[in-house]
């Protein structure tokens, strides 16, 4: 029961995050209404809470690599409380875009670790499901925290928004305490094992894997709103029902990924989620424009393309032995930098006057070059280690 407990501790932590990071594309009008800037300026929240999550996926990683992973977790925690609770009382821009920037530091460890912590705490076989069960924290936010937030922000005030997520943080560092068991530090962990990890170029292809591949789903969701309402024809009253199907969506895709990762292995089951992402964005293409079919697609397109989070973790642990944390907390950056790819690629058609189902093209292109590396990764890393455990078996009974 107890590692169960554990597991939903870190699920408070991804409702958490969750929550902090895709609220503010939500309220971001809110704020910079009433700090008086302008739109393209309080964007930099968006852009610097993505840079914090960059920066600090490796650093804190590296720094805290010989403590105990549930003191790390506390002690990241604690930094989100913090200063999102300093984001919450800023007085003037400068220190709103500060205390964004810090904010977002933790996001990345805390999932990297969060991971391995997770898979620990899983029944054998059952890993890839357990951390799933820790990102369905991160698609309830999606699912009902973001629109509750949004909706908090625009008819109340957005500091009350934040004010919660700053406390969601509070209860996962409590939660934390009481319920994370204790695991010995690794005493032979330090910076420099850690950072060799970025020696290999297979570490380097998993970051592409990531960067390019889920940056099929950004480009999608990027312009969702724009998609829905002058290609599909709704309302923009519809957008919020359709945010809420695609974070439907994703609590169920997330999930049913950490079963098929744990069923068909984390690498096969990644080429199959690219594959099908790729194909469910190309059939968005083709159908975006049949109104009655935008809510079922929604749901549809979000459950496929979140499906492929817990197999990409469970292959970043796997192919990281000894920096396990420092592999996972870097796939979460490159997570964060196949936003900002997904994002810039899809706005290219929308620039050259194409209609706003061609970033769903884009989408296709970005998924299915995921598949091939995914693939390649298959054969030059997995296979290959198979290959050599089965003739290390022939070797021992001979």
């Amino acid at each position: 029961m107890s590692n169960k407990k554990g597991l939903i501790s870190l699920a408070f932590g991804g409702l958490a995050i969750g929550m902090t990071e895709f609220t503010m594309m939500g309220i971001l009008p809110d704020i910079a209404k009433d700090v008086n800037i302008d739109i393209p300026t309080a964007s930099n929240l968006i852009g610097l809470y993505a840079l914090g999550v960059v920066v600090g996926a490796p650093t804190l990683v590296a720094a805290t690599s010989k403590y105990p992973a549930k003191k790390v977790l506390l002690f990241l925690m604690l930094l989100f409380f913090v200063f999102n609770a300093v984001f919450t009382f800023a007085p003037n821009p400068w220190s709103l875009f500060i205390s964004r920037f810090i904010s977002g530091l933790p996001h990345g460890a805390f999932f990297g670790i969060g991971s391995v912590v997770a898979s620990k705490l899983a029944k054998p076989g059952k890993e890839a499901q357990a951390i799933s069960l820790m990102f369905t924290g991160m698609t309830i936010a999606n699912l009902a925290g973001v629109p509750l937030g949004t909706y908090i922000g625009h008819h109340f005030d957005w500091k009350i928004t934040y004010g919660v997520i700053s406390l969601l943080g509070l209860l996962t560092f409590l939660t934390i305490y009481l319920w994370m068991p204790v695991f010995p530090a690794d005493k032979s962990n330090n910076i420099v094992k850690q950072i060799c990890y970025f020696k290999r170029w297979d570490a380097w292809l998993m970051i592409a894997i990531i960067s390019i591949g889920t940056g099929g789903l950004f480009a999608w969701i990027s312009y969702i709103s724009k998609l829905v309402t002058t290609v599909s024809g709704l309302s923009e009253d519809s957008v919020s029902i359709i945010m809420i199907l695609i974070g439907a969506g994703m609590c169920v895709g997330n999930l049913l990924g950490g079963k098929v990762a744990d069923t068909l292995s984390p690498t096969k089951a990644a080429i199959s989620c690219f594959l099908a992402m790729a194909t469910c964005l190309l059939v968005l293409f083709f159908i975006a424009h049949i109104t009655v079919l935008a809510y079922p697609m929604a749901f549809i397109t979000g459950m496929i393309a979140f499906s492929i989070a817990p197999s990409l973790q469970m292959m970043l642990i796997n192919n990281a032995k000894g920096a396990e944390t420092f592999a996972a907390s870097a796939g979460q950056a490159a997570f964060n930098i196949g936003n900002s790819i997904g994002a810039y690629l899809g706005a290219i058609p929308i620039i050259y006057g194409f209609a706003y189902n061609y970033p769903s093209l884009v989408g296709v292109v970005m998924a299915s070059i995921g598949a091939i590396l995914t693939y390649i990764f298959y054969i030059k890393v997995e296979s290959k280690e198979s290959s050599s455990e089965v003739n290390t078996e022939i070797l021992q009974k001979a």
